[in-house]
């Protein structure tokens, strides 16, 4: 475990975990079903649906780290491809959250009330139907792995856990604050300005670090 671990580079897992941080706090369906199932039936139900989503993660991720290592050592040019097509989705969400006329997550629709099963079942669909997590881990996660380090499906992995860990962590404290969060932003349309311009400043940096990355992929 302990060579596991070590195989993966410190910046891939400050990088995978900046990456994380920015695009869950930048809102998406994930984030406005929480929020909206939170503030229309507690914090207990937005919690529930929140385990879905984690569900809905570890499926995307243990499905993209069983092809990773294939990926690399059989086409390691898709390494550039990946990358690129990454930081240009980093890019078109940095333009969402700055752009004119953007959907406010904390002004959500009315939910009717559901049952426990059900508030799983829907938080673990929206995620799998979540295009924002399928480039996650088929276009992003893969530039933050080091092949020439071995162990590529493992790194895979345990950057895939550290995504997790920040999306799971960020929306459960949101899922947790919503209504509190809510009527706060809703009495200052300032703080929301702030926010999508914060945001979409940290995605463009980030998108444009990663497109100027001169790593390459090393076939294992």
């Amino acid at each position: 475990m302990d060579a596991l671990t070590s195989a993966v580079d410190a910046h891939a897992l400050l990088g995978i975990a900046a990456v994380a941080l920015g695009m869950v706090l930048t809102p998406g369906p994930n984030m406005i079903y929480l929020v909206s199932r939170s503030i229309a039936q507690g914090r207990r139900a937005g919690l529930l649906s929140l385990a879905g989503v984690a569900t809905g993660f570890l499926v995307y991720l243990t499905a993209v780290t069983a092809g990773v290592a294939a990926l690399f050592a059989v086409v390691p040019l898709l390494y550039t491809a990946l990358k690129l097509a990454g930081a240009g989705y980093l890019l078109w969400l940095a333009w969402q959250a700055v752009r004119p006329g953007g959907t406010a997550v904390f002004a959500p629709r009315e939910l009717p009330p559901d049952p426990p099963r059900k508030l799983f079942a829907m938080g673990f669909l929206t995620c799998l139907l979540n295009p924002k997590i399928a480039i996650i881990y088929v276009s992003l996660l893969p530039q933050f792995v080091r092949p020439e380090r071995g162990h590529v499906a493992a790194q895979s992995f345990l950057l895939g856990l550290v995504q997790i860990a920040v999306a799971v962590t960020v929306n459960g404290l949101i899922a947790l604050s919503a209504g509190t969060i809510a009527g706060f932003l809703n009495r200052r349309p300032v703080w929301l300005r702030i926010q999508r311009y914060v945001m979409g400043t940290v995605l463009g940096a980030l998108a444009l670090h990663l497109a100027a990355d001169r790593a390459k992929a090393v076939a294992v």
